[in-house]
């Protein structure tokens, strides 16, 4: 049975805009894969994220992935010691060269840091204006109106997913799950299908005693299954750059096991053009292991 594995980039930052997407275009084409892209589109304020020092868990996944060698002093200071970057305004000529190479483009956030560390605090009003000023900026460099969105750290709730659907997206990737879905949030169901990632993220796992960063490339693998559709998120930041070497043996891996690469807009289409076997799934603010905080889960069918 055919495996299938859609490959979903966040870019967080600037730096992963500016050098971790050009690595990982070069990589792709070597491997005549195609992946989506979404972006980060307003400022990088990722110094801001020292916030999360308070988090249960936060500084040990800090120690575990070297923050500093991923990131560098410089980007962790945006938003600290001088205003934050706009990605968007730097770094729109790369931004189209992925769209023009091929790939799925869409939104990953506007301003970062604002969606992951403030979303469960904003009012609707205050989603509606933060996913339209990524809207916008992603029209200003696209020239068209984005198709989906990837919610910063997986953070979704009944707002996010209301302005989603007043935004006419295709589908949005912002759970951790395991099969596409329709997200219900009390009695609310919402009509944008929901592709979850469904596998782990590197940072999750690296820098453990029991995942050793030499097996990963085929622990990875063994998790992918042949009666789903695996979505795996990677980071331009880490994927892109300093982990680019073990992102092109994942690759390496996966076409040795004869793994079919998909689009998850093409998938989008698909399901919904069978829209009745797509079930209803409640979502749910959970922990997952190797990540600080809580984030939106796939939670149990409705329908």
């Amino acid at each position: 049975m055919t495996i299938r594995l859609a490959i979903k980039i966040d870019i967080d930052t600037e730096k992963g805009t500016r050098e971790g997407v050009p690595g990982l275009l070069k990589l792709l084409d070597l491997y005549n894969i195609k992946a989506t892209f979404l972006f980060s589109l307003g400022p990088d304020n990722t110094g801001r994220a020292i916030r999360r020092i308070f988090r249960p868990g936060f500084l040990k996944k800090v120690n575990r992935t070297s923050v500093l060698k991923v990131y560098g002093a410089r980007t962790l200071l945006n938003g600290i010691l001088w205003p934050g970057p706009h990605i968007a305004r730097r770094h729109y000529g790369q931004m189209q060269e992925v769209r023009e190479s091929g790939h799925e483009v869409g939104i990953h956030c506007y301003d970062h840091i604002r969606w992951q560390d403030g979303l469960e605090k904003m009012t609707m009003r205050q989603v509606r204006e933060e996913l339209e000023r990524a809207c916008s900026s992603f029209r200003e460099v696209f020239k068209t109106e984005a198709r989906t969105a990837g919610a910063a750290g997986w953070q979704a709730n009944h707002f996010s997913f209301q302005a989603y659907d007043e935004a006419g997206f295709l589908y949005g990737s912002d759970c951790r799950g395991t099969t596409p879905f329709f997200p219900q949030v009390g009695q609310k169901v919402f009509r944008t299908l929901q592709i979850p990632t469904t596998l782990p993220t590197l940072d999750e796992l690296m820098g453990r005693p029991n995942y050793p960063l030499e097996n990963l490339a085929e622990h990875f693998v063994s998790l992918l299954q042949p009666s789903q559709l695996n979505v795996l998120t990677i980071h331009a930041e880490l994927e892109g750059m300093l982990y680019k070497n073990w992102f092109e043996e994942f690759l390496k891996t996966c076409q040795a096991k004869r793994v079919e690469f998909v689009l998850l807009s093409d998938s989008a289409e698909s399901l919904l053009s069978r829209g009745d076997s797509i079930p209803i799934c409640k979502v749910v603010q959970s922990e997952i292991d190797g990540r600080s905080g809580t984030l939106a889960l796939q939670g149990a069918q409705v329908k």
